[in-house]
């Protein structure tokens, strides 16, 4: 072939690639764009905000912010240091729970705080598009949903409408706690389903495990305590 056929071959392949470039980074979200600056580069540096975010909300010492400053970057994409797992719970917001801004966090959530085929692809989509290092599963204690799971085991009680799936859901993290009974069931029970959701997050095929063991992300647990706003890890 000619030095002139190369060329052309060449250019031609270059402008091949460079689209296929444009079109992956555009399919999700508008990744071409410029995006914003990412908080944690690690997941260690990803968990490390969370707790000192944390440590400010139990002060009562919250950062000071201008929820306005930064909307018009945000329209340029998003740029999520950690993914949370939550409780729908609505005395148990992550943003203010970990005192951080919008844009930082990329929240799930869901009664029970569990995974769920659509929970655990929105997570995918966090951790390989979005860039997520972090992963937390919060649970929090006098929760309604694992309250209703143990006491449904307990007693074989139907519950109304789909609440009962939420139960069938949960059953797998929570019946084994139910072997010793105690005062502390209820909450041996919140912090046995978080620990259960983290394994399944962490095996979870064929993202999230991959990524787990090439260290690109870390999956923990968490239990916000309703009255001081603490979150211990479990």
């Amino acid at each position: 072939m000619c030095d002139q056929c190369l060329q052309k071959t060449a250019s031609r392949r270059a402008v091949m690639l460079a689209g296929a470039g444009l079109l992956a980074a555009t399919q999700f979200g508008g990744r071409a764009q410029a995006q914003p600056a990412r908080a944690a580069a690690t997941p260690d540096e990803a968990l490390k905000l969370l707790e000192a975010g944390n440590a400010r909300y139990v002060a009562n010492q919250p950062q000071q912010r201008d929820f306005s400053a930064g909307r018009a970057a945000r329209t340029q994409g998003q740029a999520p240091f950690a993914a949370i797992l939550g409780c729908a719970d609505s005395r148990v917001a992550p943003e203010l729970a970990f005192d951080q801004n919008p844009g930082d966090l990329f929240v799930v959530r869901v009664a029970g705080n569990f995974v769920t085929p659509d929970g655990l692809g929105s997570l995918e989509y966090g951790a390989a598009v979005l860039g997520t290092k972090l992963i937390m599963v919060l649970g929090h204690n006098s929760c309604g949903a694992v309250n209703a799971t143990v006491e449904a085991l307990q007693k074989g009680n139907t519950l109304p409408g789909h609440i009962a799936d939420l139960v069938r859901a949960m059953k797998p993290g929570i019946e084994p706690t139910l072997k010793n009974a105690g005062s502390d069931l209820a909450q041996r029970a919140v912090v046995a389903n978080v620990q259960y959701n983290v394994e399944r997050l962490k095996t979870a095929t064929p993202i999230l495990a991959d990524m787990v063991t090439k260290g690109q992300i870390r999956v923990v647990g968490g239990v916000y305590d309703l009255a001081t706003g603490k979150v211990g890890l479990v």
